[in-house]
């Protein structure tokens, strides 16, 4: 009977042959998974003798790894902002850079929610995440605004034009104990009705040309999600020239952006947005991340 360290010591061999940049953390993960355990227990029980059943699923697991399947979808969740998201070929995989956008989202809806008395009757902050594919933006948001007590003063809708990560998102917000907080609607980018105070959208912007050369993780993930046209702006210029009805005055737009899209996406704002306000928010890692339009 194999120990866990000579399982994860041939996995990892494996993964580095198959061309995994990534191999050892993959291997743990997966392990895990198959023990039905969190990584922190195989890391501390290297000399544990690991029963055939377990080994085997491991290997099968190990086997979808090495294809090119993202270790996400082979467990079925992502972690994201420290909460756990059910994640399937329904929609692209929720990225550590969108992070960005959420801890963005909280403070822009919050300082919004306590600048100004809101006395009784007062319409809540609408707010929408476009297209939400998983829900890791709309339902993250809800959650930190639910643990402010703030999420009673917000109507919050998440939206994509694919029902099938429309109901993946909805089955992480039930999974979050939000469901019943959370409009969702098909649509193509936003719905036609209204007004919102607040716009959030994490769109395709990868360049049509650079997909095949992607990580082969991402040929599992749906096209549509990543393939942002020719320049990677092409949707996000359809909800820009969108933005001048759909967000009231006063109101603002944050949207992910590639991080080498800074000048292209300042030029395309500049031309499609007169008069708005834009400022650009960088990641952790010194990159153009998000984009903030003011709508004065």
């Amino acid at each position: 009977m194999a120990t866990v360290r000579e399982l994860l010591d041939a996995a990892v061999a494996r993964l580095r042959a198959s061309g995994s940049d990534t191999a050892r953390l993959d291997a743990e993960l997966l392990l895990a998974h198959a023990l039905d355990v969190d990584r922190t227990g195989v890391i501390a029980n290297w000399s544990a003798p690991v029963g055939e059943g377990a080994a085997a699923r491991f290997r099968e697991l190990l086997e979808r790894r090495a294809a090119g399947e993202p270790v996400a979808y082979i467990r079925g969740v992502k972690e994201f902002r420290g909460l756990a998201f059910g994640v399937d070929e329904r929609a692209l995989i929720p990225r550590p850079e969108t992070e960005k956008l959420v801890e963005l989202a909280e403070l822009e809806v919050v300082r919004r929610l306590i600048s100004a008395p809101r006395p009784p009757g007062t319409p809540r902050l609408r707010v929408i995440d476009v297209g939400t594919g998983s829900g890791a933006i709309a339902v993250t948001l809800a959650v930190l605004l639910n643990r402010r007590r703030m999420l009673d003063e917000v109507a919050l809708s998440a939206a994509d034009i694919s029902e099938d990560a429309l109901q993946l998102a909805k089955e992480n917000a039930v999974g979050h104990a939000i469901a019943d907080r959370l409009e969702f609607l098909v649509a193509d980018l936003l719905p036609g009705d209204g007004q919102w105070d607040v716009v959030l959208a994490n769109l395709p912007y990868v360049r049509t040309d650079a997909i095949p050369n992607l990580p082969k993780a991402a040929s599992f993930e749906p096209v549509r999600a990543l393939d942002g046209g020719p320049d990677g702006l092409q949707v996000i210029a359809r909800l820009l020239d969108r933005l001048p009805t759909a967000v009231a005055n006063g109101g603002a737009a944050l949207l992910e952006i590639g991080g080498d899209q800074e000048h292209a996406f300042r030029d395309l704002a500049a031309a499609r947005l007169r008069g708005w306000e834009l400022e650009i928010e960088r990641d952790l890692g010194g990159l153009p991340r998000v984009a903030i339009l003011r709508h004065q």
